[in-house]
């Protein structure tokens, strides 16, 4: 039976053979078995270190720490094994079959913490495993040599499929990592007491800009590409392109100025033309203010760079109030007053200090007008409803002490009242003496 097995080219593996097969089945389950009580014992600690110091906005990397660790392990455990002996094809094959597959979940799972979407993750997991295993069966140049022999030269370069997997990987990796690192980067300027919002802002919004950069410097270099190639080229594209991202680099430099000068900052109560609300945010773009309507409006930079903009949080987070109230002349104007100063002195919304403060403005046609002045703190919470509670308590305290709250009023006199009555009586006498007339026939 041996025997016609080895005319097909089958070989049977000898006793040694399978005795180091089952060795190495007894090292990979324990592996296994150390990378799950690592995943048990050390995960948790590790998810809640992670997600106290860096984790505090949901990135999705704490609930997969525990899997992350448990892979972490064994990968690393099968790699010494792996490499400790020169292993028989068999015993060499299962070690890589579950290398590959620990390896391709770790990545799959760090991956996925970091949002990015399933297939990429996954696609990126079955290269890794695909390689892992060749490499460990000492086929790793046969795979490297088949995917570069299917492609095609242009000019002095040569684009394969293992060029374009090599660019996927490279850029999938890079931006793992930049995403990594932004989130890492992030959560410690966010946690600096040193430094203000606007200031944690704009480190956080240069930290991101080096990340990018070093990753895409990292990666040209990673993937040999020469880029003095491509010196004309480039050079004529540059030029294309910051003619036609005039106006987004322009918004990027304004929105760094803005971060920097301070004048704007997120929490920060702005008026812009129509736009009244409280800045939640200064992109690279456009700053992001949200109205009282739960309206959100993308301004661009620029607009707040050229244009005037009322800031009523700049120096100042107190902003007054202008209440105007009407009063009848006939009405107790000290009482009125001092109803008005009640009136907003009870409204939650309103400071004690400054007082509020009540102004007789002028004698309007019908009635005395006033205004109310009243500071509040918290301007992002609205003004109108300021206005509505302390009219509101001032109509029941007008209503309760008898002050009148007065309505225009327009009256008309009748010079010659007599004259004018003489002559609509004598008009609708003669109006009642003229008999009806006929409407005229046919031959009139």
């Amino acid at each position: 039976m041996v025997s016609r097995l080895a005319e097909f080219g089958i070989t049977i593996p000898g006793t040694p053979a399978l005795i180091e097969a089952l060795i190495a089945a007894a090292l990979v389950l324990l592996a296994l078995t150390l990378g799950w009580i690592a995943g048990r014992r050390l995960g948790p600690g590790i998810a809640g270190f992670w997600r106290n110091h860096f984790d505090g906005q949901g990135e999705g990397i704490a609930p997969r720490l525990c899997q992350i660790v448990r892979y972490a392990a064994a990968a690393a455990l099968l790699s010494i094994v792996a490499g400790s002996y020169g292993w028989h094809p068999l015993s060499a094959f299962g070690i890589g079959l579950v290398l590959g597959w620990t390896t391709a979940r770790l990545a799959i799972d760090v991956l996925r913490g970091l949002h990015l979407p399933r297939w990429a993750a996954w696609t990126i997991g079955a290269v890794i495993f695909v390689g892992v295993l060749s490499n460990a069966l000492g086929g790793f140049d046969n795979v490297t040599g088949a995917l570069e022999r299917v492609g095609f030269d242009v000019g002095r370069r040569r684009l394969s499929l293992l060029s374009l997997v090599s660019v996927a990987v490279v850029a999938v990796g890079l931006y793992a990592l930049v995403r990594l690192a932004n989130r890492l980067v992030s959560h410690s300027i966010g946690r600096a007491k040193s430094l203000d919002a606007t200031q944690k802002l704009l480190a956080q919004k240069l930290a991101a800009i080096g990340a990018v950069v070093v990753a895409f410097f990292f990666g040209i270099d990673l993937l040999g590409i020469d880029l003095t190639t491509f010196a004309v080229f480039s050079g004529g594209l540059g030029l294309a392109i910051g003619f036609g991202l005039q106006k987004t680099v322009g918004n990027l430099i304004a929105g760094i100025i803005l971060l920097m000068d301070r004048s704007i900052k997120p929490g920060d109560v702005i008026v812009v033309g129509e736009s009244f609300g409280w800045v939640n945010k200064i992109g690279v773009r456009a700053v992001s203010v949200i109205t009282r309507d739960g309206k959100e409006h993308l301004i661009p930079n620029e607009n707040l760079m050229t244009q005037e903009v009322e800031n009523w949080s700049f120096t100042d987070r107190n902003v007054r109030v202008r209440i105007q109230v009407k009063v009848g002349y006939e009405s107790d104007l000290k009482l009125a007053q001092a109803l008005m100063l009640r009136a907003a002195s009870e409204s939650p919304r309103v400071l004690k200090s400054p007082k509020p403060n009540v102004w007789l403005t002028s004698y309007g046609d019908y009635a005395a007008e006033h205004d109310i002045l009243v500071w509040i703190s918290d301007p992002e919470s609205g003004v109108g409803n300021v206005r509505s509670d302390v009219l509101n308590r001032l109509w029941l305290l007008f209503k309760e002490h008898g002050i009148v709250i007065p309505v225009p009023r327009r009256e008309m006199i009748l010079r010659d009242s007599a004259g004018a009555a003489a002559f609509v009586a004598h008009g609708a006498a003669d109006a009642d003496a003229v008999p009806p007339q006929a409407p005229p026939g046919p031959d009139a």
